[in-house]
């Protein structure tokens, strides 16, 4: 751990601080990992941790968190300058990615996955990942046009658990459907227009959900490739339930099914 804390003006913090492009971090292979619960998820994956930087007041509040990680000092504005959150916790991971093939994740034969297409929101990318953790699927698939893995906002979103379960990035939404498909899983497509009530569909067996993008939903073309599309019954008077929401109530669905 270095002894005096690097200013904001610093060539490590500069250069660290530039991954907060999509570009640079592509360019890189590394991304930031902001806040004690997204570092602590970061320190659990073997490898994924290159540094870190803190506050010295971090360094001490999450000295057992840290444990023997490589810990670089930094003053406070260093640090917001690496964080974009409006009260930044003072921990800045800067991280390898993690995502694995489409192929490896689904030859691991999970039971539920959740396939993302074209979906943009960093915060709504984050939550279903965070989401799917917490229902027990067992891999997340950001596909087509979706937002970068590793923005700040869907990292942060995540709340750690980006770190806890397999992700693959697929460019091509219909080949995660194929695939998952030749893997025995049975695809649904989440549609509030679908021809199956979520809560007459069989969800005990091998499940693969597939979201559509925030605004415009499935193209109906990828919608035509499922086994079925299934609709979250509407009780009341909304007209819809957001992507995030959505996703939550498909995975709990399938995941109370699955362990009945």
């Amino acid at each position: 751990m270095s002894a005096t804390p690097l200013a904001r003006g610093n060539s490590r913090v500069k250069e660290a601080a530039k991954l907060s492009r999509r570009s640079v971090r592509t360019e890189r292979r590394l991304f930031l990992a902001d806040g004690p619960k997204a570092v602590e998820g970061a320190l659990s994956v073997d490898g994924c941790v290159v540094e870190v930087f803190a506050t010295p007041h971090a360094a001490d509040q999450y000295a057992d968190l840290l444990g023997a990680a490589p810990v670089t000092l930094v003053d406070d504005r260093a640090l917001a300058s690496l964080s974009d959150s409006v009260s930044p916790a003072g921990v800045v991971a800067v991280c390898r990615p993690i995502d694995a093939p489409l192929e490896q994740v689904v030859q691991a034969a999970p039971r539920l996955l959740a396939i993302c297409a074209d979906v943009r929101d960093p915060g709504n990318a984050g939550t279903v990942i965070r989401t799917a953790d917490a229902a027990g699927a067992d891999a997340v698939v950001l596909a087509g046009q979706s937002v970068d893995a590793y923005n700040a906002k869907t990292v942060r979103a995540s709340v750690g658990s980006l770190f806890h379960l397999p992700l693959a990035v697929e460019p091509d939404p219909a080949a995660a459907v194929r695939a998952a498909q030749e893997r025995g899983l049975t695809v649904l497509a989440a549609d509030g227009a679908g021809e199956v009530d979520l809560f007459d569909a069989g969800l005990s067996g091998p499940t693969a959900w597939l979201f559509g993008n925030e605004a415009w939903g499935l193209p109906e073309e990828l919608a035509a490739l499922a086994d079925h599309r299934v609709a979250i019954p509407i009780h009341g008077r909304a007209e819809s339930l957001n992507l995030s929401t959505a996703a939550a109530v498909c995975l709990y669905a399938s995941a109370r099914a699955q362990r009945a």
